[in-house]
């Protein structure tokens, strides 16, 4: 079997396709999930704070000062650039609870399935079983 028809064989599976659209949905949900903490949440907090935006938080490694982010960086600075960390830390936070909550219910659905499939796959005893259970009952009745 070539690479090529093993390639083949793979992508057309479903489960490949799946991954791949849970890549290109994971891809939008994140820049989504990246505005809503940029433009929603952080700059709220950001006036409770004093007019405090987050993504000029910054600390310069190097000598002279810089007004904001975009100017230490465009004059080559070293800068910690701790503001952003944060807004990726709220990013993941909000992510990985979104996945969390995700996840949770699928499994439920799952365990319903299972459960109204192992209710379906009951197999009824043989006939052979059945014909003794009567005759047995029969003769308890008799007794």
């Amino acid at each position: 079997m070539s690479i090529v028809s093993e390639f083949k064989e793979f992508a057309i599976k479903g489960n490949a396709m799946d991954m791949a659209v849970g890549m290109i949905v994971g891809v939008a949900f994140g820049k989504i999930v990246n505005s809503l903490v940029e433009d929603i949440i952080m700059p709220p907090i950001g006036k409770v704070m004093g007019n405090v935006d987050f993504t000029n938080l910054f600390i310069n490694l190097g000598t002279g000062e810089f007004a904001s982010l975009a100017a230490a960086k465009q004059a080559g600075a070293a800068t910690i650039n701790y503001g952003v960390f944060l807004n990726q830390v709220v990013s993941f936070l909000i992510v990985s609870m979104a996945v969390f909550a995700l996840i949770k219910v699928l499994n439920g659905l799952k365990r319903e399935r299972d459960a109204a499939e192992e209710v379906v796959n009951q197999e009824e005893p043989p006939r052979q079983e059945v014909l003794l259970s009567e005759i047995r009952d029969l003769l308890k009745a008799r007794a």
